[in-house]
């Protein structure tokens, strides 16, 4: 396990520093890939649950004995060449620097009043409409995105890495993630077939996001005014009406944390979703909320990946 913490470490600063270079190739594009031709293959005919089951197996089969046999040849080499290959693989499968400046890059056209820009940065991270939004709906967009994707794009992935040896959990819970956002809809299309994906998904992240959330409510960057047993109950009571039985755990703690309310109106393809409100509000919102939830962000990682490394450290020594 000591390779493995070490190569979580630096994997973790270089994403932090480095992210994704947008030319490099990237191996959720070879994951996205793989599902595609075989959703094609898969997604007919009866029997559309069961195939959807033997998507799941193959291509999270097939993503752990690439990432294993990439490793082996690494270590194989010299423990530093494993390292150095892990940590690669590791930063690859995280999204800091990637979420970080996409929240940025709409705040920065928001906080200049270009109401247009700021939509269409909008666009590209989220799935609801953004052309009519004014500046507390496009502040909204970007704090409950970036809220619930700490968990999905980075302590769900470190969770895995430190629980299964290093980047082979983490590819793991890469290839679940991107099978769940590739077929896992509720729409007539994949209903039955991203059944598995879209269970598993729930599954795996279930643990992660109570624990992020948790540590977002205890030493994440507060503006609220309620005192801490009262948000506390709050976020607790708010996560679960969340339609995602995940994401409300992540939203509420940055509600409660910052004093305002998410939730509210979204129009996806012109179709009105109704969203529950979670938190209370004490001030409206406003772009510095997108600068405050970043915060969360960098506390949330550093404490998870510290608690990670302690008890992986703990457990280290004791084996």
């Amino acid at each position: 396990m000591g390779p493995h913490i070490i190569a979580i470490a630096i994997g973790l600063m270089l994403d932090r520093i480095i992210g994704d270079p947008p030319n490099w190739p990237h191996p959720v594009r070879f994951i996205g890939t793989l599902i595609s031709k075989l959703t094609t293959w898969l997604n007919k005919g009866r029997a559309k649950k069961a195939k959807g089951f033997l998507l799941v197996f193959i291509v999270v089969g097939i993503t752990f004995s690439v990432t294993i046999a990439l490793l082996i040849s690494a270590y194989s080499i010299h423990m530093w060449v494993g390292i150095i290959v892990e940590s690669m693989l590791i930063a690859s499968g995280l999204a800091q620097k990637s979420l970080r400046e996409a929240a940025l890059d709409v705040y920065k056209p928001l906080v200049a009043n270009d109401l247009p820009a700021a939509r269409q940065k909008l666009s590209w991270i989220v799935g609801r409409d953004t052309e009519t939004l004014d500046e507390q709906e496009i502040t909204r967009g970007v704090v409950e995105t970036v809220s619930e994707n700490i968990s999905d794009g980075i302590t769900a992935p470190l969770f895995y890495a430190f629980l299964f040896a290093g980047a082979p959990g983490l590819w793991v819970y890469k290839a679940i993630n991107t099978l769940d956002s590739m077929v896992g809809y509720k729409n007539e299309q994949y209903e039955e077939f991203g059944y598995a994906a879209a269970k598993l998904d729930d599954i795996a992240n279930y643990i992660p996001s109570r624990l992020t959330g948790y540590l977002i409510m205890l030493w994440g960057k507060k503006e609220s005014k309620l005192p801490f047993n009262k948000r506390m109950k709050g976020w607790w009571l708010d996560a679960k009406k969340h339609p995602s039985p995940n994401s409300g755990y992540l939203e509420a703690a940055t509600a409660y944390q910052l004093g305002i309310q998410l939730g509210g109106i979204n129009t996806y393809k012109g179709i009105i979703s109704n969203r529950a409100r979670m938190g209370v509000v004490e001030v409206p919102l406003s772009p510095n909320h997108i600068l405050s939830t970043i915060s969360h962000l960098n506390t949330a990682v550093f404490l998870f990946w510290l608690w990670m490394m302690v008890i992986g450290g703990i457990l280290y020594g004791i084996t």
